[in-house]
């Protein structure tokens, strides 16, 4: 069997992360990026999708989450593009909806080279996260923090459609439970991103009538 693993390290001013990623997990996870509701929500990611992931990251977060979250996003795309390799006897494609109690999530993956990110939210959601964001000031940070932030986890899926090369949607269908909302995204996107990595018999090249992705 091919091996289909990787390990990707990325250093900037503003952070610093280390990930050891295998398609053909187990399921397996040990993260640890200094942010506990991600580290929650990739552990989720990695459980659905039978993927082994280990992650250790540290950021600026006293002046907020955003640079953390982003350059994790980034190097798992890294990693995923890497393990794929040739991307060759692969499904290409992967669609899958999951709901959570009232919220219902769906992610669509086409590893198709071309990096795409389409995030779309409900008017019902966006409604509901303009209110959230309230909670931003000083004394309500631990508060605000807590909660699912779709500007952060807009920030991290951008990154990983970018580094991996995938057109990623992801819809919001309904709901305003935020840890609902961000548990059924994460389970959604494991599941669709690890039938769309997984090895097809029947497929004995890339999936692509032009020969490459």
């Amino acid at each position: 069997m091919i091996n289909r693993k990787s390990n990707v390290e990325r250093k900037t001013k503003e952070t610093e992360v280390k990930i050891s990623l295998n398609l053909d997990g187990k399921g397996y996870s040990k993260i640890r990026t200094s942010y506990p509701f991600l580290d929650h929500m990739l552990s989720l990611f990695c459980y659905h999708g039978f993927f082994d992931l280990e992650i250790r990251a540290r950021g600026d977060i006293e002046v907020d989450y955003h640079h953390l979250v982003e350059d994790v996003g980034i190097c798992l795309g890294d990693a995923v593009k890497k393990a794929l390799g040739e991307k060759k006897g692969i499904k290409r494609y992967g669609n899958w909806f999951v709901p959570m109690d009232e919220v219902l999530a769906q992610v669509v993956i086409d590893i198709s080279g071309r990096p795409l990110l389409v995030f779309n939210p409900s008017p019902e959601i966006k409604k509901y996260s303009s209110k959230i964001k309230k909670y931003s000031s000083s004394l309500d940070r631990e508060l605000f923090i807590s909660k699912f932030n779709l500007d952060f986890f807009k920030e991290f899926f951008r990154g990983f459609s970018s580094h991996s090369g995938i057109t990623l949607h992801i819809n919001l269908c309904y709901g305003s439970d935020f840890h609902h909302l961000a548990e059924a995204v994460f389970k959604a996107f494991g599941i669709s991103l690890d039938e769309a990595t997984r090895l097809d018999e029947r497929q004995r090249g890339v999936p692509s009538t032009k020969g490459k992705l």
